[in-house]
């Protein structure tokens, strides 16, 4: 029997309502305004930031919620839900999906991507948890660890893909055929068209992102347009 949560998002759009303290819309607020007006177009889920984003996004919208906490540590290139205590945190908030970053890098304190989700499954056997991804392997491999979702979110963005071309269909496409899990597409994906082009790939969902919620990257892109 398929997850419920699972099953509120296959086929749809997931718009990721997130800013960081430097952007204009860096606001819980703001962001939970973000959400419900992503509700409004169609979304059928939020990916968010912060505890503090997803409290007021979870009173503004009844959509399932994929989780993260963005926090750097001076020994680990990893900011997507590094350690056990933006887990916990993210529990404690009731996140539907819990995303972390699931590349071969070594995490915090040096600890491996295996032994720090050994210790989270064991915690949480119920949760839903969200592997971020950077290649094809690192899918199959957090797939084979036993992630819920494998998700293509970190192609581009780690040493090893920097010149990968986004968004990463042909990622999507192996996985989708070869991992046995829920793919989310996810990272580039900035047009109609795109969105389009990744749910053919066979995959549960699809992110969007800056395309939606960043107007300053909206007008970058229009004025690029102008610019000779």
């Amino acid at each position: 029997m398929e997850n419920p949560t699972l099953k509120k998002i296959k086929n749809g759009l997931i718009v990721s309502c997130q800013a960081l303290p430097q952007e204009p819309l860096y606001s819980s607020y703001i962001m939970a305004r973000m959400a419900y007006a992503a509700w409004q177009g169609g979304a059928c889920g939020i990916r968010a930031n912060t505890v503090q984003d997803i409290t007021e996004i979870k009173k503004a919208v009844n959509l399932p919620i994929i989780g993260i906490i963005k926090k750097d540590y001076a020994d680990s290139a990893i900011y997507i839900t590094p350690t056990l205590q933006e887990v916990d945190a993210l529990v404690k908030a009731r996140c539907d999906i819990i995303a972390l970053d699931a590349t071969k890098r070594l995490r915090p304190k040096g600890q491996s991507l295996d032994a720090f989700f050994a210790t989270v499954r064991k915690r949480y056997p119920a949760q839903l948890f969200m592997a971020d991804c950077a290649c094809y392997e690192e899918g199959m491999y957090a797939a084979e660890l036993g992630f819920d979702i494998i998700a293509t979110t970190m192609s581009g963005y780690t040493a090893d893909t920097k010149n990968e071309s986004l968004p990463n269909y042909s990622m999507m496409e192996k996985l989708v055929q070869a991992c046995n899990k829920p793919v989310i597409a996810e990272g580039g994906i900035s047009t109609p068209h795109q969105l389009a082009r990744a749910m053919q790939t066979g995959v549960h969902a699809a992110v969007v992102g800056s395309a939606i919620t960043r107007p300053q990257e909206i007008t970058k892109r229009f004025m690029e347009a102008i610019t000779f």
